[in-house]
């Protein structure tokens, strides 16, 4: 074995985005685009001698491909160690966890999430810091400014090692520790979690439906689930990692999950349903035939966390992103507790849970998460609405009607225009932010509009400021319209559009949702010209 320093020239466009650097795997594939970008990482981090890097991804096209260079390319920059996933498989939650129960000094995700998978679909990549979460911004930014002016990476010769053997094997002077993907976390969620109570709910002949949706999550459900809790054999679906995630897109949502929500619609459905992604970072939430919004999912959690004993002491706080519904925060003034609104990408919730702000965090996009790791994590949310459910004998939809007769309703959608051009999606968001001044106190159909403005964060914790995070139009009722363009996709822009309406009434609790939220949709179009810039007449996606 030796170590080569090969040439090479930067590739524009490796800026990462909210959740790493995302691009078609076409591109991935071209000679030096991976090496540079993971150089560039490496170059930002600096002398790594004795230091540890964990290392997995979700299973998809190109992973194990990635996984050898990697390898290799850690080996030749020195790391002492490097954690990796047995095949290559590690969910996000499971990198995150491992980096912090070994103290690692980051990890590699392999990983485009909820993106579809295969040759002709996406791949990504992002880097992990020490806490287990998502690089903040001032990593990233340094790591883009490397691609943006590298000129060779370094690399040993050494042949692909055998990822399927656990066990340890030796890349130049680096151990290769070929690690189980599920035990770690595992043996977290034990700790988190009232197992026996799970347990003595399955005996009971309570039966649960998780799709695993051919995604890295798969042999988490099925050995938890199936095999320390007891479920019934099948209660883990599409358990099985696909490369091309079997041809689906891998994003637990109602339109994408429709084999599962086919499932908890029938008449002899289970008592519980659940699914999670690519990379095993969200969630979706089913009762019998009842559907469960990720914001409250979220606030449901939270007003009955003392129910799992690693959350008895009660929590410190709760955060959420800024489009996601504002349930959260009424059940945070409940507690006497303080919410945190911050800007979209797990990422920012990384220095409150450091700090000790907030234990709870989630996202309307269907992640929820804690402190126990620095990302969102899917099963630890369905494992929580199992120890909510045994803790309670109640059923999911009495759960959640219960809290809205406490709480109120807020009424929720995302509509999602995607492959929209790219700069007509600008232009829209431009010419959305001209209008927001003069917007206070205009009436809207039934609405007067307290504010509007563009979300901008500053970071309690460091200071650090976030600006443009998404256009808002808050109305004097609470009910909200945002506007934001995502970051996840590969392929033109996504507008997002998000839409709340608070409803105290237990009259009104039981509405169709886009019924309920119809004025607000009318006025979405209304102040934005959505028709016109995108050409779209509907969404493609409405969760």
């Amino acid at each position: 074995m030796s170590i080569n320093t090969v040439s090479t020239t930067p590739f524009p466009g490796q800026r990462p985005g909210t959740s790493g650097l995302r691009k078609k795997v076409s591109v991935f594939q071209q000679a030096h685009y991976l090496e540079n970008f993971v150089q560039s990482v490496f170059d930002t981090l600096g002398d790594c001698a004795g230091k540890t890097l964990v290392l997995g991804g979700d299973g998809r096209f190109h992973n194990r491909e990635a996984v050898q260079t990697i390898l290799r390319m850690a080996a030749a920059h020195g790391f002492a160690k490097v954690l990796v996933g047995q095949g290559g498989i590690l969910s996000t939650p499971a990198v995150s966890c491992v980096i912090r129960k070994h103290g690692a000094l980051g990890g590699i995700v392999l990983s485009a999430s909820h993106n579809p998978g295969g040759p002709d679909g996406d791949f990504g990549i992002k880097y992990n810091i020490s806490n287990g979460g998502p690089a903040p911004e001032s990593v990233t930014e340094a790591v883009y400014q490397r691609t943006e002016s590298i000129t060779e990476y370094r690399i040993s010769d050494a042949a692909d090692i055998d990822l399927q053997k656990i066990g340890a094997t030796r890349i130049e002077a680096m151990d290769v520790e070929v690690i189980d993907s599920v035990a770690d976390y595992a043996e977290l969620m034990q700790q988190l979690f009232d197992f026996d109570a799970i347990r003595k709910l399955f005996a009971g002949g309570f039966r649960m439906c998780f799709d695993g949706m051919h995604a890295v999550s798969g042999p988490y459900a099925k050995a938890i689930f199936e095999g320390q809790l007891g479920a019934p054999a099948g209660s883990v679906i599409n358990a099985v990692p696909l490369e091309d995630f079997g041809g689906h897109h891998p994003d637990p949502n109602p339109v994408n999950a429709a084999q599962l929500i086919d499932i908890m619609a029938a008449d002899d459905a289970p008592d519980f349903g659940a699914a999670s992604d690519g990379d095993g970072d969200r969630n979706m939430i089913l009762g019998r035939k009842f559907d469960v919004t990720p914001s409250d999912s979220l606030a449901v959690l939270a007003a009955h966390a003392t129910l799992a004993p690693g959350y008895r002491a009660g929590l410190k706080g709760i955060a959420r992103s800024m489009p996601t519904s504002q349930a959260a925060d009424r059940v945070a003034q409940a507690l006497g507790i303080p919410a945190f609104e911050t800007p979209t990408g797990w990422k920012f919730f990384g220095n409150l849970l450091d700090a000790g702000k907030a234990t709870l965090c989630g996202e309307e996009s269907y992640g929820t998460g804690s402190d126990h790791i620095r990302e969102k994590d899917g099963v630890w949310a369905v494992l929580f609405w199992l120890n909510l459910l045994a803790a309670t004998g109640k059923s999911v939809e009495a759960l959640v009607s219960e809290h809205w007769q406490r709480f109120g309703r807020n009424y929720y959608s995302r509509h999602d225009y995607e492959g929209v051009d790219t700069h007509a999606a600008n232009e829209l968001m431009a010419s959305l932010r001209i209008k927001l001044a003069p917007m206070k106190g205009q009436d809207l159909g039934h609405y007067v509009v307290d504010f509007a403005d563009d979300f901008e964060y500053k970071d309690p914790v460091d200071g650090s400021v976030s600006q443009q995070q998404g256009v808002r139009i808050v109305m004097t009722n609470g009910s909200r319209i945002v506007f934001r363009l995502s970051g996840t996709g590969t392929e033109g822009a996504t507008l997002r559009v998000y839409l709340e309406r608070y409803e105290a009434d237990p009259e009104f609790h039981h509405l169709p949702t886009q019924q309920a939220l119809y004025p607000l949709i009318l006025i979405a179009e209304q102040v934005a010209g959505i028709a016109d810039w995108t050409g779209r007449a509907h969404p493609t996606v409405t969760t």
